[in-house]
């Protein structure tokens, strides 16, 4: 239901964001734009064909560029930067957090990062520069080096009296972390119990030494599992010697769980989730030309296994009329399987330990909806055609296929990760070849030795 809520939302404020740009008066476009969050902005601004999107976009309240810019896709951030001069850039992101500033940076000329640096305390830099040193997709580059911490040593009073002079917190600010005097993550302490436990009461007495910090060099994707685990708001990260670096939000692990769930679904079919939904033709041609060139040899591949039965289609046309249904329905099958494999490895739930259990498990369920779907399309095809060997023949070929789909759906996954690649990356690609080809080599093969033999 949120979700629907979300959609309709946005094609709500994109119908009158439309309107208002047909009619050619800027100001009740500036008005809705303002009334926006960085978040909706950036959403919108996706949804915008290039030359709507850049007259939008100089409508844009200047205090919102920066946030605005965190949030959009990289091929659209890097065309809206295209847009800006330098100084309106430096003006736009010096003021953004330091993890944010570090997700956008490498988007950023050289020049506009130089002048943010120069604009910057000693501190800031400092902190900047470390969290670029770590690798990106890692817990060190996700995090905010801006926490607050405390020491075991002092009391509740003094902890209260130090946060009303700092005057305000980070966001979402749950817990401040306790540190040794070398600066070595000890654990938290919640705002709930500073503040209903006596002003003497020592630190040391209210800590919770539970939350296990994150490695600075965890992947993103394990830091996501971990929140969703342990249900966290914020996490610490340390370094190897356990010296406090920052801290991991909420905020930041939702974009991470967001580009997962995008990256799933546009990398089976070998789109990046960033990739700007109105990019330029030559763009979008190049990038998607790969792809359909190794999908043009497997489709080669397909047609030679076609070709070799040649002359078992001529003698029986109604194999050619038939084929594309024990295809399309192990296709979609193998799909299914291939989804569920992905989302088991991309939470770690897929691995050594189980996955013969797991191919066992869909072994058997392709076993027996191959055969309830092979009866039924076998009827049909009695019924149709009044061939009871072609009825036989074809439920037999499409049980196979979809037990060979349930084997391809789950290895594919598991060995272009052993190979070192995405598991998701093109995926479908290799799994539509597969049940294709030795789809219809089983269905022609079938035929060409009951049938024709």
């Amino acid at each position: 239901m949120a979700d629907a809520s979300r959609h309709d939302r946005t094609a709500r404020q994109l119908r009158l964001l439309s309107d208002a740009l047909d009619t050619g008066r800027l100001g009740p476009v500036r008005r809705l734009i303002n009334t926006l969050s960085p978040a909706e902005i950036a959403n919108l601004l996706e949804s915008l064909p290039t030359a709507k999107r850049s007259l939008v976009w100089g409508l844009v309240d200047p205090d919102d560029d920066g946030e605005v810019l965190v949030h959009v896709g990289e091929d659209v951030r890097e065309s809206l930067i295209a847009e800006m001069d330098p100084d309106e850039l430096v003006a736009a992101v010096e003021d953004l957090d330091i993890d944010d500033l570090a997700d956008i940076a490498e988007d950023l000329p050289d020049q506009v990062i130089e002048e943010v640096l120069r604009s910057m305390d000693r501190e800031n830099r400092d902190r900047l520069e470390q969290v670029l040193s770590f690798p990106e997709g890692s817990a060190g580059r996700l995090m905010n080096p801006d926490v607050v911490t405390v020491r075991a040593d002092t009391t509740v009073d003094v902890v209260l009296r130090y946060l009303r002079l700092r005057g305000e917190l980070p966001d979402h600010t749950d817990y401040l972390f306790v540190v040794s005097r070398k600066h070595q993550y000890l654990g938290r302490v919640s705002l709930t119990s500073l503040l209903t436990h006596e002003a003497s009461t020592p630190i040391n007495e209210l800590i919770d030494d539970e939350q296990s910090a994150i490695a600075a060099g965890t992947g993103e994707r394990e830091v996501a599992n971990q929140f969703s685990d342990h249900d966290w708001v914020s996490a610490p990260v340390v370094d190897e010697n356990n010296i406090l670096l920052g801290r991991i939000t909420i905020d930041d692990v939702v974009d991470i769980i967001r580009e997962q769930a995008e990256h799933q679904a546009l990398g089976a079919a070998g789109l990046g989730e960033d990739e700007d939904l109105f990019s330029p033709v030559g763009r979008a041609m190049r990038r998607r030309l790969v792809w359909l060139f190794v999908n043009l040899c497997t489709a080669f591949i397909a047609a030679n296994v076609v070709g070799q039965f040649e002359g078992t289609i001529d003698k029986l046309v109604a194999l050619a009329v038939l084929m594309p249904m024990v295809a399309g329905l192990g296709g979609n099958a193998g799909t299914q399987v291939l989804a569920l494999t992905i989302r088991g490895l991309a939470l770690g739930q897929v691995g050594a330990s189980n996955v013969m259990i797991l191919l066992w498990k869909e072994l058997r369920v392709a076993l027996f909806n191959g055969l309830l779907m092979g009866a039924v399309l076998g009827l049909i095809v009695l019924a149709w055609f009044r061939n009871v060997g072609l009825s036989m023949v074809i439920s037999v070929a499409l049980t196979a296929n979809l037990l060979l789909a349930a084997v391809v759906g789950v290895t594919i996954p598991l060995l272009l990760k052993r190979m070192g690649f995405d598991p998701a990356l093109g995926s479908g690609i290799f799994l539509t070849a597969l049940t294709d080809s030795l789809g219809f080599f089983t269905f022609l093969g079938l035929a060409t030795l009951l049938l024709l033999g």
